[in-house]
């Protein structure tokens, strides 16, 4: 089944671009960890293309497009043997092989989620497929080699922007479903939320725009210490659900409903 977008030449070269670029990137990490040359073809494929595989297969469109598309598939292929050989002058262009990703990262997000849509999967459903073409791919290729996914490690905006692209593609597309206009002008629309993607992404990296993390704090505050909870959870245990449990100015637990207070000798 064929998206708005694939029957589109710009998206097309897109598309085409970023899976060369995405093959680069994995090749390139093969290279790092000292793989042969069937290696690199391997990891180069996985990373160009696993992120639709996974699509397909969640959707039942078997065999998919990983393996039946023999341009993508030619594609990946070439990046390999291009990184094999010249792994030293691509790993210095760091800046290109970065707006190259940012376009597949687009590309594949826009188009998981139009492919999920077309066959009739939910909205909430065809922002995950999207976002798993969009990032499956790079997250296998960590997986094969050992080390921490870049989806998790990257502070930037990688994972971000393609949710907030997930989400405008099935504004686009339901919007479109509903007759506000026509497939051409959904077109445009989802090559307009391709180039948002690619400019979140690229703006996150320049201007350094992390995501926060957890909240610093070094003190944990509870109402009570761990031998006291330990202590209700013991009683609760024993059958005494409606027991109450309150702390005195001397941390001592009380028990009410009829049950004598115990008396704990001071050190």
């Amino acid at each position: 089944m064929k998206t708005v977008l694939e029957g589109n030449l710009i998206f097309l070269a897109i598309e085409y671009l970023g899976i060369f670029s995405c093959g680069l990137a994995g090749g390139l990490a093969a290279v790092r960890k000292q793989f042969d040359i069937i290696s690199i073809l391997l990891v180069s494929w996985i990373t160009a293309l696993g992120g639709g595989i996974v699509r397909d297969v969640m959707l039942g469109q078997v065999p998919p497009v990983g393996i039946t598309d023999k341009g993508a598939v030619l594609a990946t292929i070439l990046s390999g043997l291009v990184v094999a050989v010249a792994h030293p002058e691509i790993d210095r262009m760091k800046w290109l092989l970065l707006v190259t990703d940012a376009m597949a990262l687009g590309a594949f997000a826009v188009n998981g989620t139009a492919k999920a849509l077309g066959l009739g999967s939910g909205g909430m459903t065809a922002m995950f497929l999207g976002m798993s073409t969009a990032l499956a791919g790079g997250l296998l290729r960590d997986v094969l080699l050992n080390q921490i996914p870049a989806v998790i490690q990257d502070k930037h905006w990688y994972a971000m922007p393609s949710l907030i692209g997930c989400f405008l593609t099935l504004v686009v597309v339901r919007c479109r479903e509903r007759g506000f206009y026509t497939t051409e002008v959904e077109m445009l629309l989802e090559l307009f939320v391709v180039a948002l993607i690619v400019a979140l992404r690229l703006l996150s990296v320049r201007f350094d725009i992390v995501i926060p993390g957890a909240v610093k704090r070094s003190k944990a505050h509870l109402p009570m210490s761990d031998e006291q909870i330990g202590a209700a959870i013991r009683h609760m245990l024993r059958g005494r659900s409606d027991l109450k449990v309150t702390i005195s100015s001397k941390r001592s637990v009380h028990r009410r409903r009829g049950i004598k207070k115990d008396h704990h000798p001071s050190a």
